[in-house]
This record gives structure tokens, C-alpha cells and sequence, in this order.
């Protein structure tokens, strides 16, 4: 033959290298063929090398079943006890749940995933939406939306609080709300009311009655103490068909530490502040007939000028004083600390002449604020203490006035 031998194949035992023929081709269509079955790369099922791909999901649609009550559109829904969502053939993985302003109702998932419920009540007069999704066994999701409306309520109630916002105080004022109706439901209303302190330290609660509940820590605030009152009342349902009409923070200060002891047998006062002693003030406390409380009573009310009727704590017409200078009140049942410019100035200091209240030497018309009782009147703020001991009358009850620093704090701890 004189043609030229295939490339690569052997002629007379020599190995002939071609520039062209089929083998490179070959060698070539076999890399891809390889490279095209390994898997790996962008190419392949998207698994890095080392690590091993995720459980792969089922097709198909989920199982799981979520269930929204109340219904959806459904109005005058309850504030408490009617929002649940439940997931059947499979668990719960979220839940939201917003009101018409974005606020989020606070909420918790079941262990088991079953179920959801609010851990909060709901407001009164408010749209809800609610967007909840399960899990099936197989990993597939089922998502549910609802929407609600809230009840708008007939009768409502709110609390009326002491200090005032933004105030600040002496270390002896607790946190006091009055409710406008009688509530018959204490610990619903008193779980959507928090009170805290920066810094902070344990505070308690005592209810008086059916309409008023007091919030204080176990010892005087420490003067800086920040004091929070959050009132969520909002749909809280405090007796049967009447509701809470009120969502407010409220905040104040309490100041610098003033501490005012009244001995009744030695007709002296003696004011501390801070822990030093400002002034010791001569002082009349009540006669033989009409002793003065023993125990620590705080400042509710300062007034300039008032009038004191004695028609109005039960003492009849026995004195009725249209101009009562720098009074203070100690107590509801009409304890004050104030200026007496009737007496003879002789009594303060030795005498005790009083229907009750602690009088300290002043004008008509507290003009001059030189005096004894002008100069308490203007160093003290809503919220000092005043202690009145070895009186000849009992200890004041914790709820006449704000006075419950005068119940121990194992009692006042104690549920009602």
C-alpha cells in the first residue's frame, strides 16, 4: 500500500503520531460525557462539595389545616377568651396578629404546635387581622388570613391616678387609681396595669374595696427612682358588661427625700431632708378630746388658702374657717398639717389645741412667708412624709389618705 497508515495505528511495531485523526476526539467527547454525570458545580443539584443536600420537600399541597376563630368579618367580637387559631394534621409555625394601627397582639404557640392564643386581652372597638401558617409532617405549608372587629362596649370605666404625669414627688408617694365603677373582675384589671422603677425594685399591690388599688415597694422610693404606670385597660372586661376605656403611660420622679416627725408630747416637729435636719418647727397637735393620728401619713394636696368646715368630718358646726392658710392634707378622713393664725402664738410649743390636724404658727391671708408654716409649706412637695408619734390616738389606717406605709409589708403583700 502507499497510503499513508491511520494515526495511531501501529505500522511494522512503530507508533505513528498524526496531527489530526479520531482519537483526541474521542478523549474529548469522553471528558464532557464524564463531566456531565458528576454532579458537580453550578450545573448539578446545587449542593456545595462536603456538604450534604436538605431534605428535599413533597409536592403536592399541605395537610395542614388552620382554623381562625371568630370568623372572618365577624364584628362584636369579645376583647378575652374568643381569638384562637388551631392547626389540625399538622403544627403551627407563626402567628400575627395586628391591629388597624400595626400594634401586635402578643401571643404564644402551644408546645405541640396545635394551638395559639393571646397572651394579652384585645382592645374594645378595634379591627383585627390575623395571619397564621402550619407545617405538615411532610414540610409543606398551609397559610390562613381572618380579619375581626371588636365589641364597642355600653358601659365603661376608667382609673383615676395619683401623681399626676410628669411629676415629681417625695419618696413616700405610691402609685394610687381610683376606678369609676366598682370592679367585680380584680385580677383582669390588675393584670393589664404594670408599674416599674428605674432602678428598679420589687412592687406590690393592695386592693381597697372594689374601687381602689395602691401599688407601693417595700421601703421609701429612693430619691432619682424613675416610676412608670402603664394602664392598659382597654377592653379589659372589670365587671359583667362594663369595660375599660383607657390605654396610658404615665411617669414621674420622685425627689429629693424629706421626712417631717411630729411629737405630740413635745409639741415639735422636726424636718429632715436627705438624712440631715433643716429645721426643728414648734407645733400645737390635737387636744385631749380630739387626739391626732399616730403613724406616717403622706402629703396629697397643698393649698395656699382653703376653707375647713367642721361640718364636713363630723365635728358639726363646731368651726368653720373660710381662710385656712398653707394646708396640706394628711389623710381623706380631713387630717392636715397648716398654718394657724387664731391661736395664741404662745401655744405652739406647749400646748395642744387642735381638732386633729397639726398646726404651725402663720398670718390670715399667708402673706408672710417668713413664718413657721409658710416656710413648710414651700419646702415640702405632694408625696413628703410627715410620722405624728406619741400621740394619744391609734395608727391610721393604710387607706385613709395615702398612708400605706403603715401596713406591714408580709400584709400588704397578702391578696384581699
Amino acid at each position: 500500500m502507499n497510503g499513508l497508515p491511520i494515526s495511531g495505528a501501529s505500522a511494522g511495531g512503530r507508533r505513528i503520531h498524526g496531527r489530526g485523526g479520531l482519537l483526541p476526539l474521542l478523549l474529548a467527547a469522553l471528558v464532557l460525557l464524564v463531566t456531565a454525570c458528576s454532579g458537580g458545580g453550578s450545573g448539578g443539584n446545587g449542593a456545595e462539595e462536603g456538604k450534604k443536600p436538605g431534605k428535599a420537600v413533597a409536592s403536592g399541597p399541605s395537610e395542614a389545616v388552620v382554623t381562625i376563630r371568630p370568623k372572618d368579618g365577624a364584628e362584636s367580637v369579645g376583647t378575652s377568651g374568643a381569638l384562637k387559631v388551631t392547626a389540625s394534621k399538622g403544627e403551627l409555625t407563626s402567628v400575627e396578629v395586628k391591629d388597624s394601627k400595626g400594634n401586635t397582639v402578643e401571643g404564644r404557640i402551644a408546645k405541640n404546635g396545635s394551638t395559639w392564643t393571646p397572651t394579652v386581652h384585645l382592645a374594645s372597638e378595634t379591627e383585627y387581622r390575623v395571619h397564621a401558617v402550619a407545617k405538615d409532617s411532610e414540610g409543606r405549608e398551609s397559610a390562613k388570613e381572618s380579619s375581626f372587629t371588636t365589641l364597642i362596649p355600653a358601659n365603661t370605666f376608667i382609673g383615676h391616678f395619683t401623681p399626676e404625669d410628669g411629676s415629681k414627688v417625695g419618696v413616700g408617694m405610691p402609685v394610687s387609681l381610683r376606678f369609676t365603677r366598682g370592679i367585680t373582675d380584680p385580677e383582669a384589671v390588675e393584670k393589664a396595669i404594670g408599674v416599674t422603677a428605674e432602678p428598679a425594685v420589687e412592687i406590690r399591690s393592695k386592693w381597697y374595696g372594689n374601687d381602689r388599688l395602691d401599688f407601693r415597694p417595700e421601703e421609701y422610693w429612693k430619691p432619682g427612682t424613675k416610676v412608670t404606670l402603664n394602664l392598659n385597660l382597654d377592653g379589659v372586661e372589670g365587671r359583667p358588661g362594663v369595660y375599660g376605656k383607657q390605654a396610658k403611660k404615665v411617669t414621674f420622679t420622685i425627689g429629693r427625700s424629706q421626712v417631717s416627725t411630729v411629737d405630740a408630747k413635745k409639741h415639735t416637729m422636726v424636718v429632715e431632708r436627705d438624712g440631715k435636719v433643716l429645721k426643728k418647727i414648734p407645733i400645737t397637735a390635737g387636744a385631749p378630746s380630739t387626739t391626732t393620728y399616730n403613724g406616717q401619713m403622706v402629703i396629697s394636696e397643698k393649698h395656699r388658702v382653703t376653707r375647713m368646715n367642721g361640718e364636713t368630718v363630723g365635728f358639726g358646726g363646731e368651726y368653720d374657717i373660710a381662710d385656712v392658710p398653707d394646708a396640706m392634707r394628711l389623710s381623706t378622713s380631713g387630717t392636715f398639717i397648716h398654718g394657724n393664725y387664731w391661736a395664741s402664738p404662745s401655744t405652739f410649743g406647749s400646748a395642744n389645741v387642735s381638732h386633729g390636724c397639726v398646726g404651725l404658727r402663720d398670718v390670715r391671708g399667708a402673706y408672710d412667708r417668713s413664718t413657721p408654716a409658710a416656710w413648710f409649706f414651700d419646702n415640702s412637695i405632694i408625696g413628703d412624709v410627715v410620722v405624728v408619734k406619741n400621740s394619744d390616738d391609734k395608727q391610721i389606717q393604710w387607706w385613709n389618705g395615702l398612708n400605706g406605709w403603715n401596713l406591714d409589708w408580709d400584709e400588704w403583700k397578702k391578696q384581699s
